[in-house]
């Protein structure tokens, strides 16, 4: 049996946390089926990669939330609710990999080359925790056994030099990187670099580095860990009340009542279209959320639409808004997007993830880049309802194709593509 990678749940995206928070506290008995899509299906996998996953995923069985673990959630994060802490602390959390989740394979082609074939099922309150985990996992798998041709040299020198070009432009960024990263040991030396950077930049790395999303890796470092929702919050109340008009109203209701206006953080705009999400941002969900997180779609045309809304629509005075760009960034980009905020009026934060953790060139031809994989896990049912996404990028809609169409016709939805939907090859350059 292999050596498990996954050895803690703070080994997660902190927004994993949050939800789960949310979803013990007002849907404990939700049944739900996640999928997993490969969007870069040209990017196969061998056998010997399938059995290490295989061997990977039995191993989540045997995790738990620890005592201590359970201390520093409730310093780092201190508005989880008590109940659910005390739900962590009577080891309440059940992952079953042996029977929530179903992996097979396909063959893709020529040898042994095979498509992953991955769903998870179970109640939403234990199935929630796996997606970071198992994405993390499959891409590790990848790159232990499919696309050998790289190495570690310079992987912390890297995260250096780019942490030192966001903080040299003063721009305020988090670590994105847990989902997509190329393994474990990858994403420890990123943050040894990032941190690195920050000691070095003094006063002004402390500002502009805002933390990373990886609980686990923030405890480690002593940054802030960084999150707030994710699209799946939105599609699962909508799959469960299968009013989609109201999905996004009723998505921010339950979480204030479950964390608290002053804590509603960051709203995520494009689960059914940003147009849609806009007709609920109006106070007193605009007074709670600081801004808005900008995950498809045309970034300059997102950052215009979202200007307008809270400057000419709501009358909020420039710069009192906060917009956090967070879709396949590098510094250039962030730097770049920057400057677009400042034009229209917001003020800018950055998630960047799979630059940091999965950015590798080949060692036998280091003009080609080592491509990472663009894998998603989303839910698919919701008590038996379909469980659909409608971004702001036409290659990032997913779900059964007839709900999808009757949604985008109920919502007025506009189709809309821009030059960076390329999602076979969204980090090949």
């Amino acid at each position: 049996m292999s050596k498990p990678i996954i050895e803690s749940l703070l080994d997660t995206d902190m927004y994993k946390l949050t939800m789960h928070a949310a979803v013990v506290q007002n849907f404990p008995e939700i049944e739900t089926v996640y999928k997993y899509t490969n969007r870069s299906p040209q990017m196969t996998f061998n056998q010997e990669a399938v059995a290490w996953l295989r061997q990977q995923i039995s191993l989540l069985g045997e995790l738990q939330f620890k005592m201590e673990e359970i201390s520093y959630l409730k310093q780092a994060i201190p508005y989880l609710p008590e109940a659910y802490l005390k739900y962590l602390s009577r080891g309440q959390v059940s992952l079953r990999p042996d029977e929530q989740i179903n992996l097979s394979t396909e063959p893709a082609g020529e040898g042994d080359a095979v498509h992953l074939d991955l769903q998870v099922r179970g109640l939403w309150k234990d199935t929630i925790l796996y997606e970071i985990p198992l994405l993390s996992l499959i891409s590790e798998a990848y790159f232990k056994f499919v696309d050998t041709d790289w190495n570690y040299d310079n992987q912390a020198k890297i995260a250096r030099e780019k942490a030192h070009k966001l903080i040299e432009n003063d721009i305020n960024f988090s670590e994105f990187g847990t989902r997509r990263r190329r393994s474990r040991k990858t994403h420890d030396l990123v943050m040894t670099g990032i941190m690195q950077a920050v000691r070095e930049s003094g006063e002004k790395g402390q500002k502009c580095f805002a933390g990373t999303s990886n609980v686990l890796l923030a405890q480690k470092y002593g940054v802030r860990p960084i999150g707030t929702v994710a699209h799946e919050w939105m599609m699962g109340i909508a799959s469960i009340t299968m009013d989609f008009v109201n999905a996004n109203k009723d998505a921010m209701d339950c979480w204030i009542k479950t964390f608290g206006g002053a804590n509603a953080g960051l709203a995520l705009t494009d689960t059914f279209g940003t147009d849609n999400f806009l007709r609920s941002l109006k106070p007193p969900y605009s007074e709670f959320y600081i801004g808005v997180r900008q995950d498809s779609g045309d970034p300059e045309e997102y950052t215009k639409k979202i200007a307008h809304h809270y400057t000419k629509v709501l009358k909020y005075p420039p710069f009192s808004k906060v917009i956090c760009y967070s879709d396949s960034l590098d510094p250039q980009r962030a730097i770049e997007y920057a400057q677009i905020a400042h034009k229209y009026g917001l003020k800018a934060t950055f998630g960047i993830g799979t630059n940091f953790t999965n950015d590798f060139r080949s060692v036998g031809n280091p003009a080609r880049k080592s491509e990472p994989l663009n894998i998603v896990i989303k839910l698919l049912e919701v008590n038996g309802n379909p469980a659909i996404k409608i971004s702001d990028n036409m290659g990032k809609n997913m779900g059964d194709p007839e709900t999808v169409r009757k949604v985008k016709e109920q919502l007025g939805y506009t189709e809309r593509a821009w030059a960076g939907d390329n999602e076979a090859h969204r980090w090949a350059s």
